[in-house]
């Protein structure tokens, strides 16, 4: 049977290796120098901030929208830049040019404090935000922020001549080490191993004296030490012969005493036969033992039945202190409640402190600014460049006056809502993503001196016909379990909220990248007064009232799932149209 020749074997795992190791080498040549250039544009793109950020600034400054979007024809001509966007002071888009991905599902309407890389996506873009910062009066103003897109094409286009150097480069080398494996492979080992095969073939086992192998062609290396070694086994093979006949003289001589034991082995049988006969009359004197332990066993368990009544009366009297129990336990969970809505009244009083304090500075700024213009008036000092000056002051400070007083008007607005809905049972119909903007607005103060960042994806239009207050409870008790408990020692968290509309169910993800917990405390997580803050005054009951409302009040399921250092996550379910039986 013919079979593949070894050093064709060797050759080629050879050779694999060597192909594998310069397709990784020259793959990684390849991916440095794309992120290399990848990393180049990014500086071109941070560089144009410099270059044009100015001008751009002056013409929404100036609400000079066609310059604008001049200036951003004339972006989008540089070679590096694939698109372009550009946004007001409000986070409404001015322009956007070219190619470019939708940033609002990361940045909202909120605008870009300092200089943000975007990372690429699934369809080749990336690309750099920065603000445009516009300094009048000695005051820095934000008038919006652009953000310039490069694309996957651009950086490969940079590279494309290095990559064919790189390719050509290992083509060549690898076609020259092939040659030169097959040549050294033929002369050292092909032949010299032809040659041993045939003379080993022609071996005859029935006349080996004198028998030898010899290689002809090739120096003393591994093949004449294997020949060498051939001729001593052939040795050794004769020796071994005239061993085996002496060898089947002496088993001839075993064979007679193993013949001998053999009828000593019987006669031990039949002494072991008589010893098991009277193992077998203790035994059924162990029976008899046992009726009798079967009969007390009996009375055993007739004195347990009169215990088990006993313990079915103790079990009423438990029944009835389980009770007494549950009813304490809803107290407890109503003072639960309160002392939350107690915290976020603290909370959004501070929180509505803020805007109404910049708006009662803004409104004696203008007081003082109207009393001096006044003044310049009734002593006829009035020019038209103070008039100028002061209507623009008052322009900005009503501007400002304004914003804060929206803010603490919508502050309160959602105060109140949420407020009369933690306080009450009573079916509502609301929409789910403005309610749950509400909610994470109302603890916008818990939140606010931290940098953890909440992300909830929910549809616009989805309705629910719900206690809106078991929806605001259950939110406010995960997000303060999150902050508190698996936020604690982290400067930096994340909370994402997916929301799915499945026909007539709400299909709820909530998760955190927190401290997660372990398998021990996941077991005990809905139980009452179960809290990893004992020691600090967790009551241990958030979790359970999360449960209680969302399996009782909202009619759903809810499961979680967690791992220590890998956050923990909520799955809820629950019906979008709960009808209150009469």
């Amino acid at each position: 049977m013919q079979q593949k020749s070894l050093s064709r074997k060797l050759l080629t795992k050879v050779l694999s290796v060597y192909f594998i190791l310069t397709f990784v080498v020259t793959l990684g040549q390849i991916v440095a120098e794309y992120f290399n250039t990848k990393d180049h544009i990014n500086g071109e793109l941070a560089t144009l901030q410099q270059t044009f950020a100015g001008s751009l600034t002056r013409a929404i400054w100036e609400l000079n929208t066609q310059q604008a979007m001049i200036i951003a024809d004339g972006l989008l001509a540089i070679p590096a830049i694939e698109g372009i966007i550009v946004r007001d002071d409000s986070g409404a888009v001015i322009t956007q040019l070219g190619r470019y991905v939708d940033i609002s599902e990361r940045y909202g309407n909120s605008l870009v404090q300092e200089g943000v890389r975007l990372t690429e996506q699934n369809s080749g873009l990336f690309g750099y935000t920065f603000p445009l910062i516009f300094e009048f009066s000695g005051r820095a103003t934000q008038v919006g922020d652009v953000t310039l897109f490069s694309s996957r094409a651009v950086v490969l286009d940079r590279i494309k001549i290095g990559i064919y150097f790189l390719v050509g480069n290992a083509v060549l080398k690898t076609t020259f080490l092939i040659i030169l494996f097959l040549l050294a492979f033929r002369s050292q080992l092909t032949l010299p191993l032809n040659e041993l095969t045939q003379q080993i073939e022609d071996l005859e086992l029935d006349h080996l004296e004198g028998t030898r192998v010899e290689i002809q062609h090739n120096e003393s290396n591994e093949l004449s030490v294997m020949a060498d070694a051939f001729n001593r086994l052939i040795a050794r093979v004769q020796d071994y012969k005239s061993q085996l006949e002496s060898t089947q003289k002496q088993l001839l001589q075993s064979n007679e005493k193993l013949d001998q034991h053999n009828l000593l082995l019987e006669q031990e049988v039949a002494r072991k036969t008589s010893g098991l006969s009277q193992a077998m009359m203790d035994l059924q004197q162990q029976k008899q033992e046992l009726e009798v332990k079967q009969q007390a066993l009996r009375e055993e368990i007739e004195r347990r039945r009169h215990s088990e009544e006993a313990l079915r009366q103790k079990q009423a009297e438990l029944e009835k202190s389980v009770d007494d129990l549950k009813q304490a336990q809803d107290r407890l969970v109503q003072s639960e409640k309160m002392a939350a809505l107690g915290g976020f009244v603290a909370g959004i009083t501070h929180e509505v402190n803020t805007p109404v304090g910049i708006g009662v500075t803004a409104t004696s700024f203008l007081a003082e600014k109207l009393a001096t213009l006044e003044s310049q008036y009734k002593d006829k000092t009035l020019t038209p460049k103070m008039l100028e000056h002061f209507i623009e002051e008052a322009k900005q400070s009503s501007t400002l006056l304004q914003s804060n007083l929206t803010r603490a008007s919508e502050l309160i607005a959602s105060f109140k809502q949420i407020a009369v809905d933690q306080t009450s049972d009573a079916l509502r119909t609301i929409n789910l993503a403005d309610y749950l903007s509400e909610v994470i607005r109302s603890l916008q103060p818990n939140f606010k001196k931290t940098r953890h960042h909440i992300d909830v994806n929910c549809p616009e239009n989805m309705i629910l016909s719900c206690p809106a207050g078991a929806i605001s409870q259950i939110f406010t008790n995960l997000l303060m379990n999150s902050l508190i408990h698996g936020f604690e020692e982290m400067d930096e968290g994340h909370i994402r909220i997916t929301v799915l509309d499945e026909g007539s169910m709400v299909d709820i993800t909530y998760s955190d990248d927190g401290r997660g917990l372990t398998q021990d405390q996941l077991e005990k997580l809905f139980h009452p007064f179960f809290t990893t803050k004992r020691d600090q005054g967790g009551s241990g009951l958030g979790t359970h009232i999360t449960y209680n409302l969302v399996r009782q009040t909202l009619g759903g399921s809810i499961q979680v799932s967690s791992e220590p250092g890998h956050g923990l996550s909520y799955h809820i379910r629950f019906p979008k149209n709960l009808k209150r039986n009469a």
